[in-house]
C-alpha cells in the first residue's frame, strides 16, 4: 500500500513560486477540488479520473500549492512511499 507523506503529515515539502521566489502554502490534493464530496472517495479509484494519466501507476499525489504572496497556483506531484 502507497500513501502520500503530506496527506498523512509524516512530512512536510517546502516550494518556492517560480514568480516571486516566496514560500508555497500546501492546499490540499487536487481531486479534493472536483466537488463537495470528493474529499471523501477512494483516493485511487479518483486518481483514474482526476485528469493525470500517470499519477495512479506512478504512485504520486497531485497537490495544489499556492504562493502566500501573490496567489500564483501550481500543481505538484508528491512521491507517494510505501506503507
Amino acid at each position: 500500500m502507497f500513501v502520500c507523506p503530506l496527506c498523512n503529515q509524516i512530512e512536510q515539502q517546502q516550494y518556492i513560486c517560480p514568480n516571486c521566489q516566496q514560500a508555497m502554502a500546501n492546499e490540499g490534493r487536487v481531486m479534493d477540488y472536483f466537488d463537495d464530496y470528493s474529499a471523501y472517495l477512494d483516493i485511487e479509484g479518483m486518481k483514474l479520473f482526476d485528469g493525470y494519466l500517470n499519477d495512479g501507476k506512478d504512485h504520486e499525489c497531485p497537490h495544489v500549492f499556492s504562493c502566500l504572496k501573490c496567489s500564483k497556483q501550481v500543481v505538484r506531484f508528491i512521491d507517494e512511499v510505501e506503507f
